[in-house]
């Protein structure tokens, strides 16, 4: 039993010497020093030896086990430091190497605009409301005081959804205060920013999708001169206290009176140009005092609250803001464009 505990000594030590991964090492522990191991299965043979022959035996076979634990103990210290080097090599870091450009991204113009324009009407106290850009004809036409023959309410000119008419996609967005008047009572001091939709041509002013501000106040004793101190402000705010306005008789079914308000081409700065289409002015929004039937329609009495309403380009309004000259380039993702913001 002796030389058979020698024997497996040296062929675990010898073992050891060709061991390459913690896979194999442990497969040796186990082969060796596990509870079915060799050395154990050789000590369960104890009881067999004489009184004289268990010490000798007992003390080599502990012997030998401690020799083999603190071999698999050094070579797994060295593998560990092995693996860790090769780490280090793999994973090394060149910080003399310039760093990867990490592109950041920027606001659209048009957020940028729209963001401000925010700021200006919270700061006279208006609050931000939204609603749905699929709108009911009732809310987008009816409670406009918007007739049936009105242009607007043709195939050529809106998104119809539905074939009987009752559904399209919003354009304007005039629904959000109807569905505010529905709701609050006066006093009521709101602006409803959103996409639009209508059937218009592209061109360097037109788009069939395009972004708006609509305005609403209503509480007692307002005037047409409170919505044009409104509206001076925000232009000035925007684009200088030089900037002119040009407000201009109009009709809208809605309001009443009603106006449209231009502001100076800011590309030509008056004489005209292909921006402005040769007029020195490009118009801005439509705006007037809401229309006693629209107030009627929501639950407000007319007799008690008056208010003036509006519905600004948010795209022309960039287009100003900047001097861009033709709204497509809002729309084309160009980055070439965009990073210049």
């Amino acid at each position: 039993m002796k030389e058979t505990l020698e024997k497996l000594g040296s062929e675990a030590q010898s073992a050891l010497a060709g061991v390459g991964s913690m896979q194999e090492l442990e497969a040796l522990r186990v082969k060796y020093l596990g509870k079915k191991g060799e050395i154990t299965a050789i000590l369960k043979q104890m009881g067999s030896l004489s009184a004289e022959e268990r010490p000798v035996i007992g003390q080599l076979a502990n012997q030998i086990r401690a020799d083999i634990e603190e071999a698999i103990a050094e070579k797994t210290t060295q593998m560990e430091e092995n693996s860790l080097s090769e780490r280090l090599i793999s994973e090394a870091l060149d910080v003399t190497i310039p760093g990867k450009e990490v592109t950041v991204g920027r606001k659209h113009p048009i957020t940028i605009v729209l963001d401000e324009a925010k700021e200006i009407f919270i700061g006279m106290g208006f609050d931000i409301a939204e609603g749905p850009e699929v709108e009911l004809s009732v809310y987008d036409f009816d409670k406009l005081n918007i007739p049936a023959t009105h242009p607007a309410r043709e195939w050529t000119d809106t998104f119809y959804i539905t074939e009987d008419e009752s559904v399209h996609l919003r354009c304007q967005t005039s629904p959000v205060q109807v569905r505010v008047m529905e709701k609050q009572e006066p006093p009521i001091r709101i602006i409803s920013p959103g996409r639009v939709y209508r059937k218009d041509e592209i061109d360097a002013s037109h788009s069939p999708m395009f972004h708006q501000i609509e305005g609403l106040v209503v509480d007692k004793g307002v005037t047409m001169g409170d919505l044009k101190g409104t509206l001076n402000l925000l232009v000035s705010k925007l684009y200088g206290e030089s900037t002119k306005t040009r407000f201009r008789p109009h009709h809208f079914p809605f309001t009443e009176p009603s106006c449209e308000v231009d502001v100076q081409c800011v590309v030509c700065g008056g004489n005209g140009c292909r921006t402005c289409k040769q007029s020195g002015w490009l118009e801005l929004l439509g705006a007037g005092v809401v229309h006693p039937k629209v107030l009627a329609g929501c639950g407000i009495d007319p007799g008690t609250y008056s208010g003036f309403a509006f519905g600004i380009g948010l795209d022309r309004m960039t287009m100003l803001r900047y001097g861009i000259e033709d709204m497509r380039l809002l729309f084309e993702n160009d980055l070439r464009f965009l990073n210049q913001f």
